[in-house]
């Protein structure tokens, strides 16, 4: 009696897969199938590379900022349009859709290339970002200011730790690990506590809210949150870890303190005297600059944090002007060349947004996070800045601003993913949570300006702008 099995064995011919039939009478080959190369293992020569990245660069760049025009033209911040066409042009959508476009415009092998560009901008934004940051302004709003950013800090800090805690069921359908570790957990908090300044900074000047009260005092406490957010994060990535460092995290802890001692102490005199008193062109001072930051970034990025706390740390130091002013020659340029090449991180952002990932707990996650995110933060500031002293429609407006989250919300998303605290489909949740959130900024201000308007037409009172500034 003749038996028979069927295997399938690499064949010696690359490419191909032999089928062979196993019997009593030794084996038998059945077919020779073809098997088509992977692309992802296919190597391009230097110059298709070249090409392709150039081309894809191009796509990037145009398209990027036609979507950030037509969001302006909408009325919603350049972000938005970036964002998604980040999304569009990412596996989600086109990959999806066209995927034979999708491989040949962003094959795997300029990866590395595009992930480099959108790295470099990074650190050029959060570099003209740390300069930029001066609590000094505060002045006679301090009291008040600090007063909502602790508010808008602790109210979603404690909401999105507490429900990291209590739906870690919903969680794990996400993706993440059954047991959460403290960073974990801390981060689910930073994430709806993030206000995204810059995002913000353009709201308020697009409104005319510059010279308001609440303009200035949003503005102000934002500031503050950031600078509270990014330690918190700090200290999350610091006692989470990174599998590529050799250190324990008390070691991490240890040398990042004696990093930024160095940094404040020691680097900001020696730039003073450096760069300022020596009266150095400003070319090669931007140079030098932008030189300090990436190494900056390097350090805090060996040492198992992300290269954004280096960046804005090496901006936070860098001494302004004799009178205290930033130096246009300096800024301008940073935000001209960040500016440009942010397009990369979005697309790069968009790339690792995966929607066949959302199933209906997903959704669902999407739906309740995005009113927690709105509801705390339009809330505890609105709570905060009336116990300053604000009026009701003018604490509303900081409280609504303070809700745009936007760009600072996906470098730190991005931060998080790199680090092991967020899996791919609470990540897509997040990006599209701060998309969302940073949409309803807009209609919402619109909204507390209408009934503003409507109950001043009712029983006219006086306009908080015109009162002195609450301390």
């Amino acid at each position: 009696m003749k038996t028979t099995a069927v295997m399938c064995l690499p064949c010696p011919v690359e490419g191909r897969r032999a089928t062979f039939d196993a019997t009593s009478n030794g084996l038998h080959i059945r077919q020779v199938d073809i098997a088509r190369p992977d692309p992802a293992e296919t190597q391009l020569s230097s110059d298709t590379m070249i090409a392709h990245f150039l081309g894809a660069s191009a796509l990037i760049l145009v398209a990027a900022h036609a979507g950030g025009w037509l969001a302006r033209q909408l009325r919603q911040p350049y972000i938005v349009g970036q964002l998604a066409v980040g999304i569009v042009l990412g596996p989600s959508l086109l990959g999806s859709m066209a995927p034979d476009v999708y491989a040949y415009l962003f094959p795997p092998a300029i990866g590395p290339a595009l992930t480099g560009f959108a790295q470099f901008a990074l650190v050029l934004f959060l570099f003209a970002v740390g300069y930029e940051l001066d609590l000094k302004v505060l002045g006679d709003r301090a009291r008040t200011s600090v007063t909502v950013a602790l508010a808008s800090f602790v109210g979603p800090m404690a909401v999105g730790s507490g429900c990291a805690l209590l739906f870690q069921d919903a969680l794990r359908e996400l993706g993440m690990p059954p047991d959460l570790s403290p960073a974990m957990v801390v981060f689910a908090g930073v994430a709806l506590s993030i206000t995204a300044v810059p995002v913000l900074s353009a709201i308020v000047r697009e409104n005319e809210l510059s010279r308001s009260v609440p303009g200035i005092v949003a503005v102000s406490a934002a500031g503050v949150l950031d600078a509270v957010c990014w330690t918190v994060l700090a200290a999350a990535l610091l006692e989470h870890g990174d599998s590529t460092s050799a250190l324990d995290w008390p070691w991490r802890v240890v040398l990042a303190v004696c990093f930024v001692t160095v940094m404040a102490f020691a680097a900001r005199p020696v730039l003073r005297r450096l760069l300022w008193r020596a009266r150095m062109e400003p070319s090669l001072r931007l140079a030098l600059l932008i030189g300090f930051a990436l190494g900056s970034a390097w350090v805090t990025h060996s040492l198992g944090l992300h290269l954004i706390f280096g960046a804005l740390l090496a901006g936070a130091v860098v001494p302004r002007e004799a009178n205290g002013t930033l130096d246009p020659d300096l800024l301008r340029p940073l935000h001209e060349v960040s500016s440009l090449l942010l397009p990369f991180f979005f697309v790069l952002s968009g790339q690792t947004v995966a929607l066949d990932s959302m199933t209906s707990t997903g959704w669902g996650a999407l739906l309740v996070v995005t009113l927690l995110a709105v509801t705390t933060k339009v809330g505890c500031g609105t709570a905060a800045a009336r116990l300053g002293g604000l009026g009701r429609h003018d604490a509303r407006t900081v409280g609504v601003l303070l809700s745009a989250r936007g760009l600072t919300e996906l470098i730190a998303l991005n931060a998080g993913l790199q680090a092991g605290l967020l899996s791919v489909p609470l990540y897509t949740v997040l990006v599209f949570m701060a998309l969302a959130t940073t949409l309803l900024t807009q209609p919402l201000l619109l909204l507390t300006r209408r009934l503003a308007a409507r109950d001043r037409t009712a029983c006219p009172v006086p306009d908080t702008i015109a009162k002195p500034y609450a301390r």
